[in-house]
Parts: C-alpha cells; sequence; structure tokens
C-alpha cells in the first residue's frame, strides 16, 4: 500500500460543519499551517459544494475529500469533484471496494480487529481507529503487533495535541482532527491557531524519535 498521500504531515482535517461560503477561507489556513489532508463529512451542509471548493484551491498540492461516506452513491458524488479520499465511520468492503474502483484512497473506520482486517483485503489505504476515546495506545499497541506494517493506522476521536505522543509510541502513524481544530463557530484564525499547534506538536514527536 502507498501512504505518500499522507506525506509529509499525516494529520487529516475533519472539517464537520464547513458551510461552501467558509471553505476556501479555512482551508488556506490549514494548508498555510502545514495540513495536507483535508475532510469534509457528507453531515455537513453542501459538502460536496465545499469538496469542489477545496479540490479546485487545493488539490493540486493536497488530498481533498469526504468523511462519512455511507453509499455508493456518495462515492460517484465525490469522485465528480476530482477529490481523491474516501473516509468512513465504518467497514464497509462494498463501499472501499467501490473506491478503490474509482481510483480514490479509501480509509475506513473500524474498532475491532476483526473489522480491520476485513478493510485490509477489500483494499483500504489506511485504517481510521474509531472512536479513539474507546482504543487506548495499549489497545494500539496490541493492534499494531498482528496488522501489517505497511497499513497506517490513524486514531480518530478526542485526539488533542498533547495526547499524539503517547499513540505514537504505541503505534500510529498520523491522526484525524476533528472538533479539537475545526468547528462551524471558528473563524480562519482561530483555526489556524489550532492547527499550528498540532503541526509543532507532530513535528516535535518527529524530531524526538529521530533524535531516539
Amino acid at each position: 500500500m502507498n501512504d505518500s498521500w499522507l506525506a509529509p504531515l499525516p494529520l487529516v482535517a475533519i472539517l464537520r460543519g464547513l458551510t461552501p461560503p467558509d471553505a476556501v477561507e479555512i482551508g488556506q489556513s490549514l494548508v498555510d499551517a502545514g495540513f495536507h489532508v483535508l475532510e469534509v463529512p457528507l453531515n455537513s451542509p453542501r459538502p460536496i459544494d465545499s469538496i469542489a471548493l477545496l479540490q479546485q484551491a487545493f488539490g493540486d498540492r493536497c488530498t481533498i475529500g469526504a468523511g462519512t461516506v455511507r453509499t455508493l452513491s456518495d462515492i460517484d458524488a465525490v469522485a465528480a469533484t476530482g477529490a481523491r479520499l474516501i473516509v468512513m465511520p465504518h467497514a464497509d468492503i462494498k463501499i472501499i471496494a467501490a473506491a478503490k474502483r474509482a481510483g480514490m484512497h479509501c480509509v475506513p473506520g473500524v474498532a475491532t480487529p476483526t473489522e480491520a482486517f476485513a478493510a485490509i483485503d477489500a483494499g483500504a489505504d489506511a485504517l481510521k481507529l474509531f472512536p479513539a476515546e474507546q482504543l487506548s495506545p495499549a489497545v494500539l499497541k496490541a493492534w499494531r503487533s498482528i496488522l501489517p506494517a505497511a497499513v497506517p493506522l490513524l486514531p480518530v476521536g478526542g485526539i488533542a495535541p498533547e495526547r499524539m505522543a503517547d499513540y505514537v509510541v504505541a503505534g500510529a502513524d498520523g491522526f484525524g482532527i476533528g472538533s479539537a481544530l475545526y468547528a462551524p463557530a471558528r473563524n480562519a484564525a482561530d483555526t489556524s491557531h489550532r492547527a499550528h499547534a498540532f503541526v509543532e506538536a507532530w513535528r516535535d514527536i518527529a524530531r524526538e524519535r529521530h533524535c531516539k
């Protein structure tokens, strides 16, 4: 599996509640901070319009896509924008297979090893460990010992900058970051401040690992 789309910063910005009028300004604040992967959940207002705007503005340098994808028709709508990422809250192998046929990266949500292996066998590019609140670093460490090393594991849910290091030590390869990064009531300046905090935390972790 090729995880180059996660480089150089394996942090996925989950922009739940984003609206089209704010899409480019919020996207710019994240890209300027160093984010390269932007996801708009499909239970946001007019999500396909926001995804299309983000793809037009940043698609040449970022991976743009949709979250909370639950149907085959969702994949068609997202693919029509040119976006390349499908993120799911669950591990429906039909959705995974359809996303891969469309030439898109697919990150299904998993909460058990059974779901994880089924998703990998269906072609998942990475696994969204969701919700991370119930999948502690100790659980992640146990999973990492049995799952293929080439499959990136991305905890999602309740992630804050100060919690990232414990997960990375346990085997996390990156994170999905939602309300701690962006919420509809926050402006671009607030989002930028939060984004820089996550980026700096990741870089601190990377520097510490490099020195060991």
